[in-house]
């Protein structure tokens, strides 16, 4: 008996058609993944300006912040894996010069465990891009700044400074790494959904980076993957493959190492299990995971397209489209 009704599947599906009928997304891929079996819905468009191009199951799609898991973070677990570091050892075993100016920096004393799961003092985000255009520059300028100390939020920089780490680790560039099949940091623009006419670079953005100070810093780990609905539910059914995951250890109420865990309200549905942890992008991406079930679904949607200032409900969507996946 799969743990995903045929109906449960055709509800969520309608969900999503009704939301491209009615303008609030462009177009979307969505897809699930049970033992022996995978679904796949697409309906839409990849672009409507200043032409239309319709959605493909091989579209490529910006995935924003479904980087911080699917490659930042799983990246970082695997060097823990081998031994090169440990989740209790500070950042500036990979970066000593992390907040080499200001001593009693709380930076310095950040582990990778707290980076993974966003339990550190830093802001939830900065506008780093307005700095400079060197990216060496502002990576200097994120390792040097005297951030201000607040509560503890889900913030863009962990998994900047987790990026930067990486790159140390591994003597190379964010985007000189494979990324893995499927996935690309540098995609041809022709296969991909198109994003935001991006004010401060005056073009609508297709096959390049979405996010700001990822492009600024020319690679980083918080956003700048790109990658198909297939690749993404890979992702998925490689974590459902391992019991017991490191990434899936969860480390607060609400985050594990890299991902969201399942609580109240989340993008996830009320009807995920207690086990269940997924992610979201801005650019109106998302993956969860639920052990439990044995199960993983993807929606993947261009809705910054052609601007992220309009009200695109995305948030209700991946909601109500979890919810009638599992009710």
């Amino acid at each position: 008996m799969p743990e995903v009704s045929d109906r449960g599947f055709a509800a969520a599906c309608a969900l999503i058609d009704t939301a491209v009928a009615a303008g609030r997304i462009p177009g979307a891929c969505f897809g699930v993944v049970e033992p022996g079996r995978r679904r796949v819905h697409v309906t839409g468009h990849a672009q409507h300006v200043p032409s239309r191009r319709g959605m493909t199951r091989a579209t490529v799609f910006d995935l924003a912040s479904l980087t911080k898991p699917l490659f930042t973070a799983a990246r970082i677990l695997d060097h823990v894996a081998a031994g090169r570091i440990a989740l209790d050892a500070p950042l500036t075993d990979a970066i000593p010069d992390l907040a080499m100016h200001v001593q009693q920096s709380p930076l310095r004393h950040v582990t990778f465990a707290q980076a993974l799961s966003h339990e550190t003092s830093l802001p939830a985000s900065h506008p780093i891009y307005t700095y400079g255009a060197d990216p060496a520059t502002l990576r200097a300028f994120v390792l040097q700044r005297d951030w201000p100390v607040g509560p503890a939020v889900y913030s863009d920089l962990n998994f900047i400074l987790l990026g930067i780490a990486l790159e140390r680790l591994e003597g190379r560039s964010i985007r000189d790494m494979d990324p893995g099949e499927g996935f690309s940091f540098a995609p041809d623009p022709a296969a991909c959904a198109a994003t935001e006419l991006c004010p401060w670079r005056g073009r609508v953005l297709c096959g390049e980076v979405h996010d700001e100070n990822a492009a600024a810093l020319q690679g980083a780990g918080h956003a700048g993957l790109f990658g198909t609905l297939d690749a993404v539910l890979d992702g998925g059914a490689r974590l459902l493959a391992q019991p017991g995951a490191l990434a899936a250890r969860r480390m607060s109420p609400t985050r594990t190492l890299g991902w969201e865990a399942q609580h109240p309200g989340w993008p996830g549905g009320d009807h995920a299990g207690a086990a269940a942890f997924g992610h979201t992008g801005f650019t109106g991406t998302g993956l969860w995971i639920d052990p439990g079930r044995g199960i993983a679904w993807a929606l993947l949607t261009n809705r910054v397209h052609p601007t992220r200032h309009a009200d695109s409900g995305i948030h209700a969507l991946r909601r109500a489209v979890s919810d009638a996946l599992l009710g």
